[in-house]
């Protein structure tokens, strides 16, 4: 069934308070996808984040990242007053997040609203970590350990509670009991909210779309808990990372540095970690996209020495038996296979033997550094998803003044753009007009803004995952229009259930 969405960050989203929440601004943006005749809301990664503040580099594949957490509806549910965090200053710019200031704030607000929760009735509580301590517990005492170390990476941590010694954990778990049930709460009116909101989302016929990376920070709960589930030596250092090889566009490739999985393991384990990690996703998202889908063909492995990605190999993934054990398991789930990029036969081949559709992005289908790649509309099959762009690209104006001007004259002699209708909207109708299944667009390009607008640029560091909307965005004159785009091209949510 043909269908459209957004692509909106929740940090992206309009408030008072320095960041893009879970509360008011959150519900006001699935009124206005309802009103514009979408379908579906993808986000980006929602877990808590380290250094750079990438959402792709988590302190968890399981919590919930806390700076998402809606001070205001703290305050509606009695666990906040106003003046706790309306005094103190979160930006300098409305239009941008200031992560250092979030980390400098946000915590001791949140350790307001934690204690006053457990001055109440905290059956609902207790029953959560009792339904989540399958991670919870690691999570708690992991954050706990982190804000004991100042903050190191559980690498540098004393080596009898860095390799997880009983005795170190049991005297942890009792020096920081306190510590442990802050982060456990702070888990809890996570959910809390997101609930609300996952509730709202399903009575405006809105689904919401959510994002996998496919590996984890090495700097995480995932790792410290379970080692021996990663390429890691006898002393838990890393052996080998990830990464991407040098291309036309990077000469370095891409360094990631996230430990590299221990397939072998997980095979012989029956994928449990894996399966685990799914499945929990499916509890929170509708759909699930997974990041860098070719890695589990094969995987590029770089020596943890290495200052650049030019030295690495390419080394066999898990192939198709992967997907079959995780259905079989978990039942058949809806997912979206990121396979940007250059791809090999075999991971065309297991793409097409998972079912799943894959991504095709407008941008690149003009670029001539990436030609035959697939990414041109006359050559979509029906089951993929296609974007103008992703949060990694320029938005649509910001491309069509930055790239080549031989790639913008070749994108404007294909699309038939013109500047009177505007090349964003130009671009999205045509993204909206293929046979494509589901076509997804930045908000940001609904918007029509340039460069300012980009979420992330790939390979660095500082100045990303910062834009922000205003709340006037959400509009009924871009609703109307947008809508009757959906009508004009057969993607309106009216298509979907009631």
């Amino acid at each position: 069934m043909r269908s459209a969405g957004i692509l909106m960050p929740i940090t992206s989203l309009p408030s008072n308070w320095g960041v893009g929440t879970l509360g008011q601004s959150a519900r006001d943006f699935i009124e206005f996808l309802h009103r514009a005749g979408q379908a579906y809301w993808q986000i980006l990664p929602i877990g808590p984040t380290s250094y750079g503040d990438s959402p792709y580099q988590s302190f968890s594949s399981y919590a919930g990242n806390p700076y998402l957490i809606d001070l205001d509806d703290l305050t509606e549910a009695g666990l906040l007053n106003k003046y706790d965090y309306s005094h103190i200053d979160w930006y300098s710019d409305m239009h941008k997040v200031d992560y250092g200031k979030l980390y400098k704030n946000r915590f001791q607000v949140l350790r307001i609203a934690a204690s006053k929760l457990m001055t109440g009735d905290i059956a609902d509580f207790d029953k959560f970590c009792l339904e989540q301590q399958f991670w919870l517990d690691n999570y708690a005492l992991f954050m706990s350990l982190k804000e004991k170390y100042e903050g190191l990476s559980w690498m540098q941590w004393p080596d009898d509670i860095r390799l997880r010694k009983p005795q170190a954990i049991n005297q942890a778990v009792t020096e920081l009991h306190e510590e442990i049930r802050f982060w456990q709460a702070v888990q809890f009116l996570f959910y809390c909210q997101w609930r609300r909101l996952k509730k709202l989302a399903y009575a405006k016929n809105i689904e919401i779309i959510g994002d996998l990376p496919i590996y984890v920070a090495a700097d995480s709960a995932d790792v410290w808990a379970e080692p021996e589930q990663f390429q890691l030596n006898d002393n838990l250092q890393l052996i080998e990372v990830a990464g991407c090889p040098p291309d036309g566009f990077s000469a370095d490739g891409q360094l990631w540095g996230n430990p590299l999985f221990n397939w072998d393991k997980m095979r012989e384990e029956g994928y449990s970690w894996w399966i685990r990690r799914i499945r929990y996703q499916f509890q929170i998202y509708d759909i699930l996209r997974i990041d860098h889908f070719r890695g589990f063909d094969a995987y590029y492995s770089i020596p943890a020495e290495q200052k650049t990605a030019r030295n690495g190999v390419w080394k066999s993934g898990p192939g198709i038996e992967f997907f079959h054990t995780l259905e079989s398991a978990i039942g058949k789930k809806r997912i979206i296979a990121e396979d940007l990029g250059f791809l090999t036969p075999s991971v065309h081949k297991l793409l097409e033997d998972t079912g799943f559709p894959g991504m095709k992005v407008l941008e690149f289908a003009f670029d001539s550094r990436d030609t035959g790649s697939g990414y041109l509309p006359h050559t979509y099959p029906r089951n993929c998803v296609v974007y103008t762009g992703t949060h990694d690209n320029d938005t649509i104006n910001g491309w069509m003044n930055s790239a080549p001007a031989d790639d913008v004259s070749y994108a404007k002699h294909y699309l038939r753009l013109n500047e009177a209708e505007g090349y964003n909207w130009g671009m999205m109708r045509s993204a909206w007009a293929s046979v494509a299944d589901l076509a997804i667009i930045q908000f940001q390009d609904l918007l029509g803004i340039g460069s300012e607008g980009r979420i992330n640029i790939p390979s660095t560091v500082g100045g990303n995952w910062v834009w922000r909307c205003d709340r006037r965005d959400f509009n009924d004159e871009l609703a109307n229009r947008l809508r009757s785009e959906m009508a004009l091209y057969q993607r309106s949510n009216a298509n979907k259930r009631t």
